[in-house]
C-alpha cells in the first residue's frame, strides 16, 4: 500500500469539532491568543506545578534563544513559534514543548525543509510521572515513554512551517516514504484513512510560511489543518489509531525524520520531571 503507516484516566473530551473548511465553519479564532502562563516566563526552562486543584499546570520559562515572551525561536530556521495556542478542536490551549527542523539531503547538500514545534495539553504531565528523575538521554531513547505519551487521554499538535516552497505531492510522497513501513498489513479503514491524508496534498502547492497543524485529540483521532496562519477550521479528520500512531512514531519513534525536534522535546520533558 502507499499510504500511511491506557490510561486508567478518562479519555478527553474535546470541544465540538469544526466544520470542514469548505462547508464555512463559523466559529473563528483569532490570529494571535493570550498566553495563559504570560505571568510566568521569566527563566529558562519548563517545570511543573501543581495548583490548588488536581490539574497540573506548566510554568513556562523562556530559553535564552527566545526573543519575547510570546514565541521561541527555533534556532537552525529562525521560525517563531507562539508559546500557547489554541486550536480547532482542542477542549484548552496548549503549550510549545518543543522545536526542531527537518532537513533532507540532495548530492551531499542538506536542504532545510521545515520548522516543527509539539505542542500538548499540559495536563499531559500527570501521565508522565513514573519516568521523573529520568535524564534526557533516558528519556530519548525510551520508546515506551513516546508510546505512553501518544496513548495519554490529552491533545497534542504538531505544527510544521515550511521555509522552501514544497509542491503538495512531493510533501506527500516524503511523508508517505516515513509512515509506509510502520503499516504492515492495511486494513480497509487504514487505507481509508491513508487516502484521505492523501487528498489533502495532491495537486496542492505548498508555499513558504505555510502553516500544517496534526493535531492527535485522542489515539483514534488527528485533525489535519493547511494555512497561511493560524486555522479557523479543519481540512481533514483522520480516524485510524495504526495511521495516526504511525504519523506520531515517525516524529517521535526510533528513526525520527527530526532528530533535533525529538531531543527538544526530551530536553524539556527531563527539565518538567525532575
Amino acid at each position: 500500500m502507499q499510504g500511511i503507516g491506557a490510561i486508567s484516566k478518562p479519555m478527553c473530551v474535546y470541544s465540538p469539532i469544526p466544520p470542514l473548511r469548505n462547508s464555512n465553519p463559523t466559529n473563528k479564532f483569532p490570529t494571535k491568543f493570550p498566553n495563559p502562563f504570560s505571568q510566568l516566563h521569566k527563566f529558562s526552562h519548563f517545570s511543573v506545578q501543581k495548583s490548588k486543584t488536581t490539574q497540573t499546570h506548566f510554568t513556562l520559562k523562556v530559553s535564552s534563544s527566545v526573543r519575547d515572551t510570546e514565541t521561541m525561536e527555533e534556532p537552525a530556521t529562525k521560525v517563531k513559534f507562539q508559546t500557547s495556542l489554541s486550536l480547532p478542536g482542542c477542549s484548552s490551549s496548549l503549550s510549545l514543548l518543543g522545536t526542531g527542523y527537518r532537513e533532507k539531503v540532495f548530492a551531499i547538500l542538506g536542504v532545510k525543509v521545515y520548522a516543527a514545534g509539539l505542542y500538548v495539553n499540559p495536563s499531559i504531565i500527570s501521565e508522565l510521572n513514573k519516568w521523573k528523575g529520568r535524564s534526557a538521554a533516558d528519556i530519548q531513547e525510551n520508546l515506551s515513554f513516546f508510546k505512553s505519551m501518544f496513548e495519554a487521554p490529552f491533545e497534542k499538535s504538531l505544527q510544521i512551517v515550511l521555509v522552501r516552497d514544497v509542491d503538495g505531492k512531493t510533501f506527500w510522497d516524503a511523508l508517505d516514504d516515513a509512515i509506509s513501513p510502520r503499516i504492515r498489513a492495511p486494513t480497509p479503514v487504514e487505507e481509508s484513512a491513508v487516502s484521505t491524508f492523501r487528498r489533502i496534498f495532491q495537486g496542492r502547492s505548498l508555499n513558504k510560511g505555510t502553516f500544517i497543524f496534526l493535531t492527535w485529540l485522542e489515539p483514534s483521532k488527528m485533525l489535519v489543518c493547511v494555512s497561511n496562519g493560524l486555522p479557523s477550521g479543519i481540512d481533514a479528520m483522520i480516524e485510524s489509531t495504526d495511521v495516526t500512531f504511525a504519523l506520531f512514531d515517525v516524529f517521535f519513534g526510533n528513526a525520527p525524520v527530526s532528530p533535533s525536534l525529538k531531543a527538544s522535546v526530551s530536553n524539556e520533558l527531563a527539565e518538567i520531571l525532575k
